[in-house]
């Protein structure tokens, strides 16, 4: 066992490693990461629901039995469940955005709260709903004493919505573009003010300065209570912000245009810049979190990036923390990595969310593509860059945006039997921990949650709900539903994980070592890889069955192979001949085996 992989074993045993040091010396690809939504993990103080604030929901945000408003989960409660977090397999927690969050907003008959920490007014402090900064400073240090690392994650595209166009009528509002409204319109001295970095001529500090009136499409307007409502203070400054309506999501307003309504910053003003590497670099100096996954990264200029992410690793070496990991969502549902490749090519982020390999597994394992899916997915690997970099690409299976993965296998397969789709289930998760990248959990998959469909329909508590349209789910592998507490440690799909990850953590190969696609049908059926750590030689031959019917099939493998150490499912003991293997699986089983 390699020295990681003893630190790993001695974390999932419960006990802590000798020093700090040795878990910070775990690359970014030695991870498994549980991801969840602070409110909807664990209530640890029943004290903190309202956030401190008296009256009803619009009020407080408080409201339990409302998919969209706080329900009263909380750092303390999360802090409590870090044993079943670390007993399934995870080395590492990645939470939702913890900061302050506008209360409530959203047109009148339709609010929601911030419960999900995407509404952000203070970058500083803790939202009181979740906590204080101590309980975040606590919550860090017991992870750390336990081997674990935590993730941010962060936003800088956009802020809460406080900002309003008087032209316009509440969220209807139309994308003014700079062609049409050009900053010159508004510079003090007619000056061409435009989307410039710092340093070049045109994006100088010196020539922001000189962009003072922030009227350049539409009228701007901010109702006097809201006035100082961002923290630090120069964000309640409109001049920092694109001001110019709606994004389409396409083209220029991309980049400049309001998130559904969510103030969008100019990224591209050094100012701006200066002060999100402040801000973050403060939450790496006073807690010394390790990684950073950033929010809606696509939608802000590359150039931003170019500046704050060496800032980020910088500061985080000093804090020693050697392997900090920064990955930023660059959304596509489909399976297109020429979007998630931006990421790490065009704005040189050291990793991208791998949502095409969500796309592939949700349409293999859940769906009717056949392996030849995941072969196009793996061949697009050099769009990202070098090999290691496709190793530390986060891969996931469904999450609290694109939904579940048992929920799209059930809405493909409305006839499959629980049975089925457990097996479905087990057998997306067994590609995400053995495939190439960094596994992500998603809370409460591991309980056999389904949830509705995306966004709001797939963040259920973890602990007992009162939110109807969560609690007549019918969940996978067990009779509870979401109206009782579900951190089962022995709920099948809890037991099937944990031992993929132990069998993860234990190999080398399989966290760090390049995969070789040995074959793969064309229709449902065999999916064939070796995962090879060059360094020790160790080589792990893993084989999956993506249809529901028994398969019987030859693999090839490395001609000086002689037989297989059985670590998971069913794998021959010795080859048929020199180069090649018989492999069995059940319907839609795998098989993971240690070559000899």
């Amino acid at each position: 066992m390699s020295f990681s992989a003893s630190i790993i074993a001695l974390a999932l045993a419960g006990s802590a490693p000798a020093t700090a040091e040795e878990f910070r010396q775990r690359p970014p690809e030695d991870e498994i990461v549980y991801f969840l939504l602070p409110d909807r993990f664990e209530n640890g103080d029943p004290k903190n629901d309202k956030g401190g604030v008296e009256g009803d929901r619009l009020a407080t945000g408080f409201d339990p039995a409302g998919k969209g408003f706080f329900h009263g989960g909380d750092l303390k409660g999360l802090k409590q469940r870090l044993d079943y977090i670390q007993s399934l397999g995870a080395t590492a927690i990645w939470l939702s955005p913890v900061f302050k969050n506008k209360v409530v907003q959203g047109p009148k008959g339709n609010e929601s709260a911030g419960y999900h920490g995407y509404w952000v007014t203070d970058f500083t402090q803790v939202d009181p709903h979740l906590g204080t900064n101590a309980d975040f400073k606590a919550l860090v240090d017991a992870a750390h004493a336990r081997g674990m690392k935590v993730y941010m994650d962060i936003l800088i595209n956009h802020t809460a919505d406080v900002i309003e166009m008087a032209e316009c009528k509440g969220y209807d509002c139309a994308y003014r573009s700079r062609a049409d409204y050009p900053y010159s319109r508004r510079a003090s001295d007619g000056a061409p003010i435009n989307d410039g970095f710092a340093g070049d001529a045109v994006g100088s500090a010196e020539n922001f300065a000189k962009l003072t009136d922030p009227n350049f499409a539409y009228t701007v307007k901010i109702a006097p209570h809201e006035r100082n409502i961002k923290v630090p203070a120069w964000l309640n400054d409109p001049i920092y912000y694109h001001n110019r309506g709606n994004s389409t999501f396409s083209g220029e307003s991309s980049a400049m245009g309001d998130f559904v309504g969510l103030d969008d910053l100019m990224t591209e003003n050094p100012r701006v810049i200066e002060g999100f590497i402040d801000i973050y670099g403060d939450w790496i100096d006073r807690y010394g979190v390790d990684g950073f996954r950033i929010d809606t990264a696509k939608h802000v200029n590359p150039e931003f990036w170019h500046a704050f992410t060496p800032a980020m690793l910088e500061r985080a070496k000093k804090r020693g923390i050697p392997n900090f990991h920064i990955f930023g969502e660059y959304a596509t549902g489909d399976m297109d990595p020429t979007i998630t490749a931006r990421g790490t090519r065009v704005a040189k982020l050291p990793s991208s969310i791998d949502f095409p390999f969500f796309s592939a597994v949700r349409d293999v394992a859940g769906g009717a593509k056949g392996p030849d899916w995941l072969e196009k997915l793996f061949s697009a690997d050099p769009f990202y860059g070098d090999e290691k970099t496709a190793l530390q690409l986060p891969t996931f299976t469904g999450n609290h945006d694109f939904g579940r993965f048992a929920h799209y296998a059930r809405k493909a397969f409305p006839q499959a039997d629980e049975a089925e789709l457990l097996k479905r289930t087990e057998l997306a998760h067994a590609l995400l921990l053995t495939l190439r990248g960094v596994p992500v959990l998603y809370s409460g998959d591991e309980q056999g949650f389904v949830g509705d469909g995306v966004d709001q329909d797939a963040r259920e508590d973890m602990f007992p709900s009162k939110t109807a349209v969560y609690n007549d789910n019918d969940l996978l592998g067990t009779d509870a539903t979401t109206a009782d507490s579900n951190f089962d440690m022995n709920h099948p799909l809890y037991r099937a994980f944990q031992k993929l990850a132990r069998v993860r953590q234990g190999h080398v190969a399989l966290r760090r070592g390049r995969q070789l696609i040995r074959t793969y049908h064309e229709k449902p059926g065999l999916f064939a890889i070796s995962r090879i750590d060059d360094q020790s030689g160790q080589e792990v031959l893993v084989v999956f069955n993506t249809s529901a019917r028994e398969l019987k099939a030859n693999v090839e493998v490395d001609s000086k192979a002689t037989g297989f150490e059985t670590l998971l499912g069913n794998c021959p003991a010795s080859v048929r001949a020199p180069g090649s293997v018989a492999v069995e699986l059940a319907p839609l089983d795998y098989a993971i085996c240690l070559v000899k």
